[in-house]
């Protein structure tokens, strides 16, 4: 009663989604892809830095390359999803800054002038629009399956030799196939996570 969202759209984006670990054969456009993005961009990061980078990993070459590259666990699904993402933070994201943050244009130099800052608030930055991704992802009617279980030095030289990026996540994407998903994994109760002060 106090969400304005629909309960449909709440059973989408939360409640009735689970992390596919299989999908259909039906193939994931960009035009999908860009309507997700288009949607998820708004979504806030700090400064509006929106470090996240996304790469879709289309070719066969690049698929084999980074199935190697991930957990024997993943290697499966991700040689088989209709799509496959990298997600990473990029490092380098304070030379937009001008342009995407006008109300502190100085931000660039007086903020983000080292690198270890940099990347530090772009792993953070990035990770928030991880999740806005996947929300999208599922916003489309796609199912998404996220992955962390990789040799992400690996992947980072592989797919990024200039080393202004660092992965985050793996996720493969399409429309859900046979016994995609695990049961559903308990959630904390309101009372053990929220505390008044």
């Amino acid at each position: 009663m106090s969400l304005q969202l629909d309960t449909a759209a709440q059973n989408l984006l939360f409640r009735d989604a689970r992390t596919a670990n299989t999908f259909t054969t039906e193939p994931v456009t960009d035009e999908q892809v860009q309507a997700v993005y288009e949607l998820v961009k708004y979504a806030p990061t700090a400064y509006n830095q929106q470090p996240l980078r996304i790469v879709l990993v289309r070719s066969a070459e690049s698929r084999e390359r980074l199935v190697g590259l991930m957990n024997e666990g993943n290697r499966a699904k991700t040689s088989t999803a209709p799509l496959v993402a990298i997600l990473a933070a990029d490092n380098e994201f304070h030379e937009e800054l001008p342009v995407q943050f006008p109300a502190f244009p100085q931000a660039k130099e007086m903020l983000f002038s080292e690198r270890p800052v940099r990347e530090q608030s772009a792993a953070f930055n990035a990770a928030l629009q991880v999740g806005y991704f996947i929300l999208g992802v599922r916003a489309a009617g796609l199912a998404a399956g996220p992955m962390t279980g990789y040799n992400a030095e690996g992947i980072n030289k592989e797919f990024f030799p200039e080393g202004d990026h660092s992965v985050l996540a793996v996720v493969n994407i399409g429309k859900a196939g046979e016994n995609a998903w695990r049961d559903r994994s308990p959630r904390l109760p309101y009372d053990e996570v929220v505390t008044t002060v």
